[in-house]
């Protein structure tokens, strides 16, 4: 009898598939929840509308891998959601309320007249709330999740303390930095001499956060410092911050010389790094320090059976995604199109 998992690494390809769902939904929703975030800043009503236009195409749509990260995490790891989610309940709820609550807004404001002022700061607030959860939920797998047997040990509120606030706080910086750099790309004249200046002021704050995260890390976690800092791991991971930091010099220089393309794909260079570096800090954890991705593995027949379906269906629904980025590339206008 045939067996799909005889022939492939079914655990690792799920683990690999969910990475990178998270990292596209963090890149993807992390530029318009960015923009959201810089919404009540903006200058003027047009350039809101500007800014509102630029991302109606593709907001919905890029939570889709939100939903791949969630549920395949449920069906190929169960018993890694089965800890987590009893630890997470709060800020993930709390998530997704903001989610859901930046959607009505959105669908509102473009039909709202006397009360759209009302919807603009929902659509704020909304994009604030759901960031800030998602830094902290960050934060707290980061520390580590308390573990007992098979099921989470800890209290309520373990979630809340001063490291994931900052980590809360950090990613509301960097998902302004990737909205305003997107309407750099995507809008011209007053709209976009704002988001350069946004993008300049954010930009600082990012490099001071991911520098406290990435000393803070390995003082927390004595295997974290020995993988980053022995011989000759050193010299084989240098490149990430290296990297890093020369992003952080392009993008400022590509800030104040008028370029408006580059900005934004490198600002994502800077995410895929920074996602980088965590992964290698919490391989091959799937439930930090506790339970490893391979333990928390569903039977091999569930696996296969559902990477048969994502085999299919995945190609779909990035083919999709790819078109509609090229069918409504180019400038944004302040009329309304939706």
């Amino acid at each position: 009898m045939f067996s799909l998992e005889a022939f492939i690494d079914l655990p690792m390809i799920w683990y690999g598939l969910i990475i990178t769902a998270v990292m596209l939904y963090v890149i993807l929703d992390g530029f318009d929840l960015g923009v959201g975030i810089l919404f009540p800043f903006a200058p003027s009503e047009k350039c809101r509308d500007r800014m509102m236009n630029s991302i109606a195409p593709f907001w919905d749509g890029n939570e889709t891998w939100l939903v791949l990260g969630g549920g395949g995490l449920f069906a190929a790891f169960p018993l890694a959601y089965a800890i987590l989610m009893p630890a997470l309940y709060i800020p993930v709820t709390l998530m997704l309320l903001g989610l859901i609550f930046r959607g009505v807004a959105f669908e509102f404001r473009f039909k709202a007249r006397k009360s759209r002022r009302i919807w603009d700061y929902s659509f704020h607030v909304g994009s604030l709330l759901a960031t800030i959860m998602q830094g902290m939920i960050l934060g707290a797998l980061v520390q580590g999740v308390s573990v007992s047997g098979r099921s989470f040990a800890g209290g309520t509120f373990d979630w809340i303390n001063a490291y994931s606030v900052m980590t809360g706080v950090a990613l509301v910086f960097g998902y302004a930095l990737l909205g305003s750099t997107w309407l750099v790309m995507k809008t011209d004249g007053i709209t976009q001499s704002w988001a350069r200046r946004s993008a300049s002021y954010v930009l600082g704050y990012v490099g001071l956060f991911i520098a406290v995260v990435s000393i803070s890390m390995p003082i927390m976690k004595d295997t974290i410092r020995d993988l980053w800092f022995s011989l000759p791991n050193v010299i084989y991971l240098l490149p990430v911050p290296l990297t890093t930091a020369l992003l952080f010099v392009f993008i400022w220089r590509d800030l104040h010389t008028g370029r408006e393309y580059r900005p934004f794909f490198m600002s994502i260079g800077i995410f895929l790094l920074g996602y980088l570096g965590l992964g290698i800090s919490l391989w091959p954890w799937i439930v930090p320090h506790a339970v490893s991705f391979r333990q928390a593995a569903a039977a091999p027949e569930s696996q296969s059976l559902l990477l048969v379906g994502t085999a299919v269906m995945l190609p779909v629904v990035l083919a999709y995604t790819a078109y509609c980025y090229y069918v409504f590339r180019g400038k944004a206008s302040h009329e309304s199109g939706y």
